[in-house]
C-alpha cells in the first residue's frame, strides 16, 4: 500500500510523461515506418495492418465503467485490454474483468461517481500500477467521465481515449446538437430553441408546431428528460424540470420511429456503422415513457433510401464534429417520420453506447474490425492512412450485416426487495414450451448460434436491491425482437418472462431499511449505469 502511495504522489507533482509508442510485432516488415513527432513508429495503411497491430499490442488498455456491457469482446481484438467493473457480472469467471473484491458504501449520482470511485480504489491502483511500463499506465477509455477522472488519471500515468471531457460535455448538449446539425446539413425536427417560464410562453415560442409538443432539456437520459406536452396538465407535471433550464428544445410531436446509428470520426474520415431500430418505452422492459430498452439490426432496418439517407446524414456530421475538435466513437438517433419518410437528427452521443455490444459484434465487424478500434487507433500514437470510403462502402452492402436483437431488462414495478436469486450470465436456451434453461458460461454474444439461443449478462444478483429502474440484465440473441409494426414479437415475450421469472426476491419490512436500500441502490432510477 506504502509504495502505491508514493507512486501516486509522485505522480501528482510530475509533468505528464510521454506516450509509449506502440510498435506492432511479428509481421511488421509488412507496416511502412514513418515518424511523428520525433517517434519512430509504424504507418498503418490497410485493415490487415490495424488488426495486426491490436492483437500484438502491448500497452495496458482499460474500458473503466459499471460493467463491460458497451465492449464485450473487444478483448478478443485488443491485446493487454482490461475491463475495470464495479459490478461483476460473471462471478469471478471472466480473467479479463477486473473488480476489486472490497466495496464501500456510497451513494452514485452519476456513472462518472462509478469511474472515479473505481480510480481511487487502493485495489484499481495496484491493478493498474503492476501492468504499467514506467510512467505509462496505459489507455483509459470510459462510457462516462468528467475532469475530476481526467486528474486522476492523469495521476496515474493513464492516458484518456477520449476527447476532452469539457468538450464531450458540449457535444452532448442537445441543444448544441440541433445547431451543429444545421451548420452541416442534417435537419432536426420542427422545432424552436427558448428559454421557457410558463405554458404561455411556451405556446408563444412555439405557435408554428402546433399544441402536440415534445420538449427536452440539455442533458439528460432518454425517458428521464424528454416531456411530451399536450395540454397544460402535462405541462405542470414537469414545469419545474423545464423552467429552470436556460433554453430548451421545443419540437412538433411527429409519428416517428427511433433508430441508432454508430461511427468514429477518425483523421481519414468518419467510418459509418448500420443504422438499427430502437426498442423504447415498452412496459414490459422499461417503467419510463420513451426510455430506450434495447435494438435491433438487420440488413432490411428501414427502406434502402432511409438507411442511405441516415448513413449520408452521419458521415456529414462526423466531418462536422471533426471541426469542432471532436473526434473518436458517437451515436446519432434519427427519427423516422412514418408518415413521410423524413429522417431528422434526434441526439448525440458523444461516446460508446448501448448500442455498441451489437455494432461491434456484426459481420462487418468480423470482417473488418469492430467499430471500436478505429477509435482507439485514433487515439494512438501510430500513424495511418485508411481508405474510408472504401470501408463505408463495404460495410453499407446488406451481406455485411447479419441479424441481432438486445433487450434491456429493468425492474418495472414500484417495488424494493433484496434478490435472493438471479439468472447466472452465459448461454440461455428457449424450449418449444417458452421455458428458458441456462445452457453454458460464456462472455461472448456469438455463443449463442440461433434464435433459439440467447446471451444473457447479468446485472443486478443476489444481495443487491431490486427497485423500478433497476437494470436486471441484458438479453443479446440473433434475429428480430419486434415485427414490422415495432411491436414485440412472442419469441420476445417468451424471453422476458423467462428472464424476469428466473428472479427472486425477499420483501424488505422495515420503511427505513427500504429507504436506505433505494438511496444505496446504484442509480437509483435516476441515471442508467449502461
Amino acid at each position: 500500500m506504502w509504495e502505491s502511495l508514493v507512486h501516486l504522489i509522485q505522480r501528482c507533482f510530475q509533468p505528464p510523461g510521454s506516450t509509449q509508442v506502440s510498435v506492432a510485432g511479428p509481421g511488421r516488415a509488412d507496416i511502412t515506418p514513418t515518424v511523428i513527432d520525433g517517434a519512430r513508429t509504424m504507418k498503418i495503411n490497410n485493415i490487415a495492418d490495424v488488426r495486426r497491430h491490436f492483437r500484438n499490442n502491448q500497452e495496458p488498455v482499460y474500458f473503466i465503467s459499471a460493467t463491460n456491457f458497451n465492449l464485450l469482446g473487444i478483448g478478443d481484438w485488443v491485446g493487454n485490454f482490461r475491463h475495470i467493473n464495479y459490478i461483476d457480472c460473471f462471478d469471478g469467471q471472466q480473467r479479463n474483468v477486473f473488480v476489486p473484491k472490497e466495496k464501500f458504501p456510497r451513494d452514485f449520482e452519476s456513472i462518472e461517481d462509478i469511474n472515479n470511485y473505481l480510480l481511487e480504489h487502493k485495489e484499481v491502483i495496484d491493478f493498474i500500477q503492476s501492468r504499467a511500463s514506467g510512467e505509462n499506465a496505459g489507455v483509459a477509455a470510459f462510457l462516462m467521465f468528467d475532469e475530476h477522472t481526467e486528474e486522476i488519471c492523469r495521476q496515474l500515468g493513464l492516458r484518456v481515449a477520449f476527447p476532452p471531457a469539457a468538450l464531450r460535455s458540449r457535444m452532448d448538449n442537445k441543444i448544441e446538437t440541433v445547431r451543429i446539425g444545421n451548420k452541416a446539413g442534417v435537419p432536426s425536427v420542427p422545432n424552436v430553441l427558448a428559454k421557457v417560464g410558463s405554458y404561455r410562453e411556451l405556446l408563444e415560442v412555439s405557435r408554428e408546431l402546433g399544441d402536440d409538443l415534445v420538449v427536452q432539456t440539455a442533458y439528460g437520459d432518454s425517458g428521464h428528460t424528454t416531456f411530451f406536452i399536450a395540454s397544460e396538465e402535462d405541462y405542470y407535471k414537469h414545469a419545474e424540470e423545464i423552467e429552470a433550464e436556460p433554453e430548451v428544445k421545443i419540437m412538433k410531436r411527429i409519428n416517428c420511429r427511433g433508430s441508432a446509428i454508430e461511427a468514429c470520426a477518425t483523421r481519414c474520415g468518419t467510418v459509418v456503422g448500420p443504422l438499427m431500430t430502437e426498442l423504447v418505452g415498452f412496459k414490459s422492459l422499461t417503467p419510463y415513457k420513451g426510455g430506450w430498452c434495447g435494438n435491433e439490426m438487420f440488413a432490411g432496418a428501414f427502406s434502402q433510401e432511409i438507411r442511405d439517407k441516415a448513413r449520408e446524414y452521419t458521415f456529414k456530421f462526423g466531418e462536422a464534429l471533426r471541426e469542432e475538435g471532436y473526434r473518436g466513437y458517437f451515436e446519432l438517433d434519427f427519427l423516422i417520420d412514418m408518415d413521410n419518410g423524413e429522417v431528422y437528427l434526434g441526439e448525440l452521443n458523444p461516446r460508446v453506447t448501448g448500442a455498441s455490444s451489437l455494432t461491434n459484434v456484426a459481420a462487418f465487424a468480423h470482417s473488418d474490425i469492430p467499430l471500436f478500434l478505429f477509435h482507439l487507433l485514433e487515439f494512438s500514437d501510430v500513424d495511418f492512412d485508411l481508405d474510408i470510403e472504401e470501408i463505408n462502402e463495404r460495410w453499407s452492402h446488406p451481406d455485411s450485416v447479419d441479424s441481432w436483437s438486445q433487450l434491456v431488462i429493468k425492474h418495472t414495478d414500484e417495488s424494493v426487495d433484496l434478490l435472493t436469486r438471479a439468472p447466472r450470465t452465459g448461454v440461455w436456451t428457449l424450449g418449444e414450451d417458452n421455458r428458458i434453461a441456462y445452457d453454458h458460461y460464456s462472455y461472448h454474444p456469438h455463443a449463442a448460434e440461433n434464435e433459439r439461443e440467447a446471451f444473457f449478462l447479468r446485472i443486478s444478483g443476489p444481495g443487491d436491491f431490486r427497485y423500478e429502474g433497476a437494470d436486471l440484465g441484458i438479453l443479446i440473441t440473433r434475429g428480430r425482437l419486434m415485427d414490422d409494426d415495432f411491436q414485440l414479437t412472442e419469441r420476445a415475450k417468451a424471453w422476458i418472462e423467462g428472464i424476469r421469472g428466473e428472479y427472486a426476491g425477499q420483501p424488505l419490512q422495515d420503511p427505513v431499511v427500504e429507504e436506505v436500500a433505494v438511496n444505496h441502490a446504484i442509480g437509483g432510477g435516476n441515471f442508467k449505469i449502461l
